[in-house]
């Protein structure tokens, strides 16, 4: 009981005392009124007793107050007994960390003689980031570790209620101060088993032959049985040495489960089913490649599995050979490293294309997008797409906000063809007007959002398709509601021709536009000598017979004289790093399309023997734009992701902002040199 308390108790018997006076008055004047004589006895009477009762209560105030005062000093120590004793570590300490009181049981955490009495909570447990002051809540939880034992602290504000007048500690000015109680739960043995729970929990994934038709087309069909046999054999031995489980699907499909502690040690070994399937010797020039998804972390199994479903579709997105693991929100890779080989089926472009007309009949308007600084290759699909757009009596737009010298001749070609007078090529804020609920938003040659044009339209969009050759990325372009993104193809020209022929007779190409198309094959691959399958020959066969000119495509791939200057400048200042890797610096000041010079520069230094791969740093408009390049020794894309950007196997770029070239240029060695070492190039 406090002095609030012993005050109140005063107060509610004075208020007794304070009624029972008026009765006194009222009794002795009535016994006045009646007889005198009685009524000074009686007044006399009642003096004497009220003089007795004030003595009384001013002499047993004193004796009280010592009683309750004792009481609360002897409930305070008990307490305070009860709280050294407690088994669980409790701590007072101040609004700045220091500790005043302590418990046996915390003392018990620490060594043997070691001082907390005064000390900061901070320096006997350095992981504590500190205490909020005032709190935010009632209650602050953290989690914190001290030789090899966690414990999870709770932090409230507390009342002193007395406490100060037996702590001898506690300074009298700083009671008005926050204090804070602090309780340590040793939850050692509660996380050990929580992970050894989450080890134990049960991984999924999906298991591909990335290239099964084409590894088995061309060898007899006994001699496939075997074959199936031998690459079975090899999945089912490393994933039952990881604890794992696998069920084959189909030929070329397979479901797999394993223990979450396999993880650890498929990632360490970098997955080398991975190599062992591709070194398996097979009568044909192809090696089979092998791609993996798994899913972790999700709200249920049944989510896992559609994790992992995703992690599969973009291994495939990606070239293949590789493991896409999806941990919830998070994407990692590992392998990758096989350059892909094209597909030789067309059932795929057929399905697609027959999706891309259906998903045209229901819309109005078509708004086509590529990637900012586009190419012939981004111009040339986005005007193969206005064709079909055109031949179903729809309005298209191209979404071009600026147009560089390598496009110039072809954008004034496409403007001579009558049809595509006016609105053919719009700006981004145009096509904000343009797009509607009724509009549909095509991509191509990209993938990623924040490379495209205008990356707010794809925000405003209701329905999206993509259209593009290289690989994805963790930040690849999602919720489209048609995506053919097919990195075993040439170009995103390649595709859309493909498309074209699936798209019904009634699509006449105009012979610019054939040139664009076939311009736009012919610099992804190098004038067809890189990056190209069986199919990109037939795109080109089919554009030939659409009238594209083989004159007229030369003439737009002829630069300026000063653009041909900074890519000889480029080549001439290459320096040759790890014996295989030539970087250089593309001084292109002056030049409309830096990066295009840049981009050539890169091609330039792939004609010197010994090189593997060129990469070229261009500095444009506050950034430094990387080109990367290389024939089929070195994964480019799988460089160019750990700068941020991406591509695929055998060009490759990305965008570096806020440092100066040369620190550019030693983060791309540095990085070189750390992919090598940890054998991932």
């Amino acid at each position: 009981m406090d002095k609030k308390d012993i005050k109140s108790l005063w107060n509610y018997e004075y208020r007794i005392i304070l009624l029972l006076l008026p009765c006194i008055i009222i009794f002795n004047s009535i016994v006045f009124v009646i007889d005198y004589r009685a009524g000074i006895l009686t007044l006399v009477f009642s003096l004497v007793i009220c003089i007795i009762v004030i003595r009384y209560l001013t002499s047993y105030r004193l004796e009280l107050t010592g009683t309750i005062i004792g009481n609360a000093i002897r409930q305070s120590s008990v307490q305070l007994k009860l709280l050294k004793k407690l088994e669980i570590p409790y701590i007072l300490l101040d609004c700045n960390g220091k500790i005043f009181w302590s418990n046996t049981a915390f003392k018990k955490i620490f060594p043997k003689g070691t001082p907390t009495h005064l000390k900061n909570i901070q320096n006997l447990f350095p992981d504590i980031k500190g205490i909020s002051n005032p709190l935010d809540k009632d209650r602050e939880s953290t989690i914190i570790s001290y030789n090899d034992k966690k414990y999870r602290m709770e932090v409230v504000l507390a009342k002193l209620n007395g406490l100060e007048e037996v702590m001898d500690s506690i300074p009298e000015n700083l009671s008005k101060n926050p204090w804070y109680t602090a309780y340590f739960y040793d939850i050692t043995n509660e996380l050990t088993l929580k992970e050894e729970l989450e080890e134990e929990r049960i991984i999924i994934g999906l298991v591909y032959l990335d290239n099964y038709d084409e590894v088995m087309g061309g060898i007899e069909e006994a001699k496939q049985t075997l074959i199936r046999a031998h690459i079975e054999r090899k999945i089912n031995k490393y994933f039952s040495q990881m604890g794992g489980l696998i069920k084959k699907m189909e030929n070329d499909k397979y479901f797999l489960v394993f223990p979450r502690k396999s993880l650890a040690a498929m990632k360490e070994d970098k997955f080398t089913i991975l190599d062992e399937i591709r070194s398996i010797n097979l009568p044909t020039e192809q090696s089979p490649t092998l791609s993996i998804g798994l899913g972790l972390h999700g709200d249920s199994y049944e989510v896992d599995y559609e994790y992992a479903r995703t992690a599969i579709d973009m291994a495939l997105g990606r070239g293949g050979d590789q493991v896409v693991i999806k941990d919830h929100e998070e994407i990692s890779f590992i392998g990758g490293q096989a350059q892909t080989v094209a597909k030789n089926t067309r059932v795929k472009a057929r399905v697609k294309a027959h999706a891309l007309k259906e998903l045209l009949t229901t819309k109005d308007s078509v708004v086509i997008m590529a990637h900012k600084i586009p190419d012939f290759d981004a111009i040339g699909a986005a005007v193969g797409v206005y064709r079909i757009a055109f031949s179903q009596g729809k309005k298209a737009y191209i979404v071009l906000d600026e147009v560089n010298t390598s496009i110039r001749l072809m954008v004034d070609s496409l403007s001579t063809i009558p049809e595509y007078q006016g609105e053919m090529f719009i700006s981004s804020e145009e096509a904000k007007e343009v797009l509607n609920d009724s509009s549909l938003l095509v991509i191509v040659d990209v993938n990623r959002g924040s490379y495209t044009e205008c990356p707010e339209l794809l925000e405003k969009a209701t329905h999206t398709v993509v259209l593009d050759h290289h690989r994805q990325s963790k930040d690849s372009i999602t919720g489209a509601v048609l995506s053919y993104v097919e990195p075993y193809a040439s170009s995103a020209c390649e595709l859309v021709a493909e498309i074209i022929q699936y798209s019904g007779d009634n699509i006449k190409i105009h012979a610019i536009e054939a040139d664009a198309m076939y311009a736009g094959i012919a610099m992804d691959t190098g004038q067809f000598s890189n990056k190209t399958g069986v199919r990109t020959f037939e795109a080109a066969a089919f554009l030939r017979r659409c009238g594209a000119d083989m004159t007229r495509v030369r003439k737009l791939f002829r630069e300026h004289l000063e653009e041909y200057k900074a890519k000889a400048q480029t080549v001439q200042n290459a320096e040759i790093f790890e014996d295989r890797f030539a970087i250089s610096i593309c001084d292109a000041q002056g030049l409309e399309s830096p990066t295009i010079a840049g981009a050539q520069g890169a091609n330039e230094l792939l004609n010197i023997i010994g090189i593997g791969a060129s990469i070229v740093l261009t500095p444009y408009n506050d950034s430094i734009y990387i080109s990367a390049r290389s024939i089929d020794e070195i994964n480019v894309q799988l460089i160019m992701e750990r700068l941020g950007g991406g591509g695929h196997g055998t060009m490759a770029g990305a965008q570096m902002a806020g440092c100066t070239l040369e620190e550019a240029k030693e983060f791309v060695k540095v990085t070189i040199k750390q992919m090598l070492e940890d054998g991932e190039i």
